[in-house]
C-alpha cells in the first residue's frame, strides 16, 4: 500500500477500493450464488471433540482477566480432508507476532495433517479484500476494518470467523505520544496533533482509540491522521512527523522508559479485534476445508500457544526462524494471549466507532452479516 500523505488521501483509498467492489459485484458470476449476502446451506451437525471440553466460552464475557478457551495439547485432532485441498491466506505483514499461529502451524505441518496445502502471500489488506469476494483468495489474516464491513453491505460473502490475540497483562502494545516540554502522560492534549496509523479513520484501532483521545481533550475529528508503512510508524513518531502512533509488539520497547514518550492506552484486555476473514471459497464452496483449516490453527494454538509460550527457548528459536526475528526481541515483550473466539458486541463497537469517523455508509449491520463463529464451534464440537 502506498504511503498516502493526508487524511484525504486516505479516504480516497477507501472510496477507490469500494469502487473496486462495486465493479465486482456487478461482473463476478460469483455474486448470483455464493458471494450473496447469507447464502448458506443448513446448519452442519456438530458432536463432541476429544479435548475440548474447555473449547468455549462465554462471547459476552470481555473481562480483562477472563481466560481464553484452550483444548488439550494436539486437540482437535486432525480429520484429513479425502482429497488434499490448496488454501490461499493473505496477510499485510508476515512477521508480526500475532501472525505466529498461522506461520507455526505451516511450519509444523499442522494444517498438512488435515491434507491441506497453505500458502502465505503477503498482500496489503486493501488490495487483498477485492480479491478475497472474487474468490481468488480464500483466507484474509485481517480484521473487520470499515472497509470489510463496506464490502460485506455491497453484498460480499465474506465473514470474520474467528479472533486472533489479546494483549498480555504487561503489554504496552497501542497508543503512545510523544512528550512536548512540560507535559506528563496525564497531561497530554492531543487536539490538533497528528497521529501515525497503518490505515487511517478506517482501522479496528479506531474503536481503542476513541477512548484514549477523549481522555486526552480530542476526538477523531480534531486530529490529523497520517498513514504509514510499517516500517516507517515508530520512525516518524521519533524524527517528529506525528506527535502520536499506534505502536505493536514489540516496536513499543524502543520508547518504553524513555521521559520523552507516554504510553495512554491499547487494545481492550479481553477482546480480539482481528484475526481470520473467510470468503465465498471457504464459507459455501468447501466448508469442509473451512472447518480443516480452523481446526488446524485451534490444535495450533492448544499445542504451541496455551500460554506463556516464550518461556520455551527452544520454541522461542522456531519462532524467530518462522518471524524472521531475533529470538531475544520476541522475548522483550509478554506472550499475546492467543484467542480463536469473537466477543459478543464487538462489531456493534466498531460499527459506532466508524460511524463517529464517518468511514462507513448506511446502518450498521447485524452482527451475523460480520461473524461466522460455526467454523470454529464446529472444530471443538461446541453446540451455541
Amino acid at each position: 500500500m502506498a504511503r498516502t500523505p493526508s487524511l484525504a488521501r486516505a479516504l480516497l483509498t477507501g472510496v477507490t477500493l469500494l469502487g473496486v467492489l462495486g465493479s465486482l459485484a456487478a461482473c463476478d458470476a460469483q455474486t448470483s450464488d455464493s458471494a450473496g449476502p447469507g447464502k448458506r446451506s443448513k446448519p452442519r451437525p456438530i458432536t463432541p471433540v476429544a479435548g475440548c471440553a474447555k473449547g468455549w466460552t462465554d462471547p459476552s464475557d470481555t473481562s480483562a482477566a477472563r481466560r481464553p478457551a484452550r483444548c488439550a495439547p494436539g486437540a482437535p485432532a486432525p480429520k484429513p480432508l479425502q482429497k488434499r485441498t490448496k488454501v490461499v491466506v493473505s496477510a499485510s505483514t508476515l512477521t508480526a507476532e500475532y501472525l505466529a499461529p498461522l506461520r507455526i502451524g505451516v511450519a509444523k505441518g499442522e494444517f498438512s495433517k488435515e491434507k491441506l496445502d497453505v500458502e502465505v502471500k503477503l498482500l496489503p489488506t486493501p488490495d487483498a479484500l477485492p480479491l478475497l469476494a472474487k474468490g481468488d483468495i480464500d483466507v484474509q489474516y485481517a480484521a473487520p476494518e470499515a472497509a470489510v464491513l463496506n464490502g460485506i453491505r455491497q453484498g460480499f460473502d465474506i465473514r470474520w470467523v474467528a479472533g486472533n490475540f489479546t494483549p498480555a497483562p504487561g503489554s504496552k502494545s497501542g497508543f503512545w505520544a510523544r512528550l512536548r516540554p512540560g507535559e506528563t502522560a496525564g497531561g497530554v492534549s492531543l487536539k490538533d496533533r497528528t497521529v501515525g496509523t497503518l490505515i487511517g479513520k478506517g482501522s479496528v484501532i479506531t474503536y481503542p482509540m476513541e477512548e484514549v483521545l477523549s481522555a486526552h481533550k480530542a476526538d477523531v475529528d480534531s486530529v490529523r491522521f497520517q498513514q504509514l508503512g510499517p516500517a516507517e510508524v515508530l520512525a516518524s513518531l521519533k524524527n517528529g512527523g506525528v506527535d502520536a502512533a499506534w505502536l505493536l509488539d514489540p516496536v513499543w520497547r524502543q520508547v518504553d522508559g524513555d521521559a520523552g514518550y507516554a504510553f495512554l492506552g491499547g487494545q481492550p484486555k479481553g477482546e480480539p479485534l482481528g484475526g481470520l476473514l473467510f470468503g465465498p471459497d471457504l464459507l459455501t464452496g468447501d466448508p469442509d476445508a473451512g472447518v480443516a483449516f480452523l481446526r488446524a490453527y485451534i490444535r495450533t494454538v492448544n499445542t504451541y500457544f496455551a500460554g506463556d509460550y516464550k518461556k520455551d527457548k527452544a520454541f522461542l528459536d522456531d519462532l524467530g526462524d518462522v518471524l524472521k526475528t531475533e529470538p531475544d526481541t520476541l522475548a522483550a515483550v509478554p506472550s499475546l494471549r492467543m484467542d480463536w473466539e469473537i466477543r459478543a458486541g464487538t462489531v456493534d463497537r466498531l460499527q459506532k466507532a466508524y460511524a463517529t469517523a464517518g468511514v462507513v455508509e448506511g446502518d450498521p449491520l447485524p452482527e451475523d452479516r460480520v461473524v461466522d463463529r460455526s467454523f470454529y464451534a464446529e472444530a471443538v464440537g461446541h453446540k451455541p
